[in-house]
């Protein structure tokens, strides 16, 4: 529960102690932090009756006397302006300003000197800067989340305001959980190293009392990689259910929008997927799509049952008994519908798409050898008219990845077929991946086969055989969070920030992925975590991934690349 409650526990402390009625204005970041943590009839049962954006409270010139404004904003310098504004010629009886991160002394002057007719009640810094999207994973939502692929000379003013939002972001996170960690980073690549830096920066030197927690037990370890590391887990079909709604349709901030995939009544049109609201969702969160299907039939079959026995009213007390059990019969009726909705609407697009066939594949390519086979089944997906372009994309580069040094010839005759089948296909990609998370690039054994344990392990599972051909594959971050396990991560591919070492084993680690997590990781972390090891992993990166958004960001920099001077 470690980073929703933290971050539900300052959403609770800014509104609890506010009585009478309020207007909750958020920005277009908290917006998010506040709505993955609390929904709608928790923030009407504290009073709160009206939600808008910091910047529509500017246009509007109605006094509203009667409401208590409660500002939760991040403390960006355009929202200190907004605010001076609003307090200058202020339209709520009160103002109470709460801010998601470290405020700076002259910002706090300004407001001071704005508040010149006494609204303001307290000024407080509520470390709440990232998204909880579930109680071991977070996100930052970085609009610009292709700026890591880029070299600092491309774009220089865009790499650092990247950097700066993640800083803030960990920052945040290490202050909610009150720990100060030893950082650590991949050696490989440069905006790990410096992310991880200018963190150290701030928490040992610009910030130190503040982190300064006078803990005694082990420091946590945060350690800092890179998306490119592992750029085989985004581009993969997945198949169990949390992380294939986000593949397949997408979920932002919790929430799946079903307005561009059929005909929906108003309150379907938009649904909540929170292991914190839905039961059956946390439940099944992380299974097989197969199972999904039967345990969705079962509470369907609960469902019917429920409804039956309500069916049977003959008396006055019958119907007021259901009348008072209808707000949970009605609750539990969208929730089928939801989860029913959800899983028809991914069957048909898998069926469409003949992603089992593609991503028996994938999976072939993701873990297994075999460069002839492999190349034969690609060149055979290209040629299939009912697989469509992005499919044979993703088919393409995983191949790259994979064969970039072995079969040069046939990996030019996949780019030929992919360009004449595919005529959206950007020239140029496959090689652009290749030149940012190409084998020389990387850190880590992201296919398990420069260790001898490894291949000795991928020759034992090979031989017992997976219970799910479609889910064998296992992210890097799996191994990662073993080699950490076992004090095994090693010194020259991660090395330590500054003069600050491990001692011991630590009991809690905070992994953070430069350009973006996905939700086969967080599950992962999920599972790693539920063994009760020992240690406490948290998952967060700059966004959350599916292979749509993973290919938006790297034809951008391609783009941002190829118009910056000579550089490819």
């Amino acid at each position: 529960m470690v980073l929703v409650s933290a971050a539900r526990d300052y959403v609770n402390r800014m509104l609890q102690d506010i009585s009478g009625m309020k207007v909750l204005i958020l920005d277009s970041q908290t917006v998010s932090i506040v709505s993955v943590v609390y929904s709608q009839s928790e923030l009407l049962q504290k009073e709160v009756f009206l939600v808008e954006f910091v910047d529509s409270i500017s246009k509007s010139r109605e006094s509203m006397s009667h409401l208590k404004a409660v500002y939760f904003l991040r403390p960006m310098s355009e929202n200190i302006q907004q605010l001076r504004r609003q307090l200058a010629s202020p339209r709520f009886g009160e103002y109470h300003l709460f801010f998601s991160n470290m405020l700076k002394d002259t910002q706090i002057h300004n407001l001071a000197d704005s508040d010149e007719q006494e609204v303001v009640q307290q000024v407080q810094e509520f470390y709440a800067d990232f998204v909880a999207i579930d109680p071991y994973h977070f996100s930052l939502n970085i609009p610009s989340n292709h700026a890591y692929m880029l070299p600092a000379v491309v774009d220089p003013s865009g790499l650092q305001h990247y950097c700066v939002r993640v800083v803030d972001g960990i920052a945040a996170v290490f202050l909610s959980l009150k720990r100060r960690p030893v950082i650590r980073y991949q050696r490989t690549s440069d905006t790990a190293k410096r992310i991880a830096q200018e963190t150290s920066r701030l928490m040992y030197q610009q910030e130190s009392v503040l982190f300064d927690f006078r803990r005694t037990e082990v420091s946590p370890l945060l350690l800092i990689v890179d998306r490119r590391d592992d750029p085989v887990t985004p581009l993969l079909n997945q198949w169990t259910y949390q992380a294939m709604v986000h593949e397949l349709i997408g979920i932002q901030d919790n929430k799946v929008d079903l307005r561009s995939i059929s005909k929906f009544s108003k309150d379907q049109q938009e649904v909540v997927l929170s292991s914190e609201q839905d039961a059956f969702f946390k439940a099944n969160m992380y299974e097989n799509f197969g199972d999904i299907g039967m345990n969705i039939k079962r509470m369907v079959d609960d469902f019917q049952q429920v409804a039956k026995s309500n069916q049977n009213i003959q008396t006055i007390e019958d119907m007021s008994k259901f009348v008072e059990n209808y707000p949970e019969y009605r609750k539990m009726h969208g929730n089928v519908s939801k989860h029913v909705t959800l899983v028809t609407e991914m069957s048909k697009i898998v069926e469409e798409r003949k992603l089992m066939l593609v991503s028996e594949t994938e999976q072939e390519l993701a873990c297994n050898g075999g460069q002839g086979a492999a190349f034969e089944a690609v060149t055979n997906l290209l040629n299939n008219d009912n697989v469509s372009d992005i499919d044979r994309l993703r088919l393409v580069l995983l191949y790259a990845l994979r064969y970039e040094k072995e079969s040069p010839v046939q990996l030019m005759q996949l780019f030929n077929k992919l360009a004449s089948r595919s005529p959206k296909y950007k020239p140029g990609l496959v090689q652009f991946l290749l030149k940012q998370a190409g084998v020389d690039k990387r850190t880590g054994d992201l296919y398990g086969n420069r260790d001898f344990l490894n291949i000795a392990r991928n020759m034992a599972r090979g031989l017992k055989g997976i219970e799910n051909v479609y889910t064998q594959h296992q992210p890097l971050l799996f191994h990662t969070m073993e080699s950490i396990s076992k004090g095994r991560l090693r010194d020259v591919d991660y090395p330590f920030v500054g003069n600050h070492f491990q001692q011991g084993r630590p009991q809690d680690v905070v992994i953070f992925v430069v350009g973006g997590t996905t939700y086969e990781e967080s599950r992962c972390v999920a599972l790693q975590n539920a063994t009760n090891s020992g240690i406490r992993f948290i998952l967060g990166g700059s966004v959350v991934l599916n292979s749509k958004r993973f290919l938006k960001d790297l034809e951008e920099a391609q783009r941002i690349a190829r118009s910056s001077t000579g550089v490819v």
